[in-house]
């Protein structure tokens, strides 16, 4: 005999149950909950790129809302708690409802018919949920509040305004979460969903939609996808590649004639690796823009390229300081002896690539396996806006620029108080030192400017002067600057 009991709530309780149920829920989507939940995601991403079956935790307790609100008996309900607002309510010809100054929603027609309508706005689920759509792209955000519509009879179209949450994004799409995207892992959709308004002023964006569910809106980070930008950085990365290769040419025509003065054989071999660096890292460069720009994207070759890029142009920067040090020793150790010219040679290459080659290793041990590693979507490079993986180039080259500066300072008032050398060795190697301080007293300010220039995209990514400036500096570097460094 089968049994079959029904529990039958009062409005009250129900209310009340409601309540309980969205403060629990709330307290598991605010901001000291973000790095959990990126974990969980993260996992999701590692699932997706394995093509391993597995659940998504975000994506579950959406649908568990989803679920609980769709069971609802005909009874209007207005909950508001603090993370998350619950509203029922019933029309016959159209609906407008504003909540939280954040999001509007409006239906235009019902088509006669008595309706009820539930939404759920929740005000940091964007902690929860990921922001990957079908690309499965990491550049994007949600950048509006997440809202939960459902209705007792079919509604064919609905739109909905979103306050967005960082003015500094742009590229609005408006997106449904699709819980079926990637095998059942979930992902935001933007099929039957287009984009209205996107009004700067107010800083609004309006969606028309064709069907319910849950929907926001995702934005991507400003950074300008100009023609001009893409003609300034490769063919001035072209010319700076064939500079690079003169330079080099003169180096092996004159390598036997600075073998005789230690100082300006270690300048030289200097010289030599810089050029090398600069040179591998513009290939590397364009080898990542090829992949950046292809339709199918490529995590792991993104990550290969990203991590030679990153290494190179720290050897670059290494070097650089390298040869400030031999200056620097040069100067300061005004008697004979002291290190070998083998024992300078292994400092300049441990301190030239082997630290580079520690912060690169230690860069992509960190952060690559939470997906923080590269930022595919715009170009093979460190990524900035989840791991700041990007510091580990720009704390490294800014302060060899800041040590080099001072090693300058010091050499130079070592070299006008030095008396001039009573011997041609000491004229030679007094010859020598001031080449070398003459070198970084151009190459130092000027590798400087260029990635002071690169921090500062960081910091307006809305400003296109900044963009051409560093453009024009980095890819013409060579040319300018570094070729007639290798005439000295």
């Amino acid at each position: 005999m089968e049994i079959t009991c029904e529990i039958v709530l009062s409005s009250v309780q129900i209310s009340q149950f409601l309540t309980n149920v969205l403060i629990t829920a709330g307290v598991l989507t605010i901001n000291g909950t973000k790095k959990a939940w990126n974990t969980l995601n993260n996992n999701d991403s590692t699932s997706i790129l394995n093509n391993t079956d597995a659940g998504s935790v975000s994506s579950s307790l959406l649908d568990s809302l989803e679920k609980i609100t769709s069971h609802l008996v005909n009874t209007t309900f207005d909950i508001k708690t603090e993370f998350i607002q619950l509203n029922r309510t019933t029309f016959t010809d159209t609906f407008n409802a504003e909540f939280n100054s954040s999001v509007v929603i409006k239906i235009p027609e019902s088509y006669g018919d008595n309706k009820t309508i539930t939404m759920i706005v929740f005000n940091s689920l964007d902690n929860v949920l990921p922001a990957r759509n079908e690309a499965n792209s990491s550049l994007n955000s949600i950048n509006g509040r997440v809202v939960l519509v459902q209705s007792s009879g079919q509604i064919k179209n609905i739109s909905f305004t979103f306050a967005i949450l960082n003015d500094t994004l742009q590229k609005p799409e408006c997106v449904f979460w699709n819980f079926s995207l990637f095998d059942g892992l979930g992902g935001w959709d933007g099929k039957g969903c287009e984009l209205v308004l996107n009004i700067n002023e107010t800083e609004t964006v309006t969606c028309n939609c064709n069907h319910l569910t849950s929907f926001s809106i995702l934005m991507s980070p400003n950074s300008p996808k100009k023609l001009y930008l893409d003609i300034i950085t490769y063919i001035g990365v072209g010319i700076s590649m064939g500079s690079l290769v003169i330079c080099l040419i003169i180096e092996g025509l004159i390598w036997r004639k600075i073998r005789k003065n230690d100082t300006s054989y270690l300048r030289h071999v200097a010289i030599v690796n810089i050029a090398v660096s600069l040179l591998i890292a513009n290939i590397w460069f364009i080898i990542g823009a090829a992949i950046s720009d292809a339709e199918v994207k490529n995590p792991p070759a993104c990550t290969a390229a990203t991590f030679f890029i990153h290494f190179f142009y720290l050897a670059l920067f290494f070097w650089m300081l390298a040869s400030a040090m031999l200056l620097l020793y040069r100067t300061t150790n005004v008697f004979a002896g002291g290190l070998s010219k083998a024992s300078m040679l292994a400092i300049g290459f441990f301190l030239g690539y082997g630290a580079p080659l520690i912060i690169a290793t230690v860069t992509i041990a960190a952060t690559a396996p939470d997906n923080g590693y590269i930022r595919e979507n715009i170009i093979c490079w460190l990524n900035w806006d989840k791991s700041k993986a990007l510091l580990a180039f720009v704390i490294p080259a800014l302060s060899i620029v800041v040590i080099n500066l001072i090693i300058l300072v010091v050499v130079l008032y070592k070299i006008i108080r030095r008396r001039v050398g009573t011997t041609a060795a000491q004229a030679e190697e007094r010859h020598v030192l001031v080449v070398i301080a003459k070198s970084l007293a151009v190459l130092t300010p000027f590798f400087g400017i260029t990635w002071g220039l690169g921090a500062g995209i960081l910091a307006d990514p809305r400003n296109e002067g900044i963009h051409i400036a560093f453009a024009f500096f980095n890819s013409l570097q060579v040319q300018i600057h570094f070729l007639p460094i290798c005439m000295l």
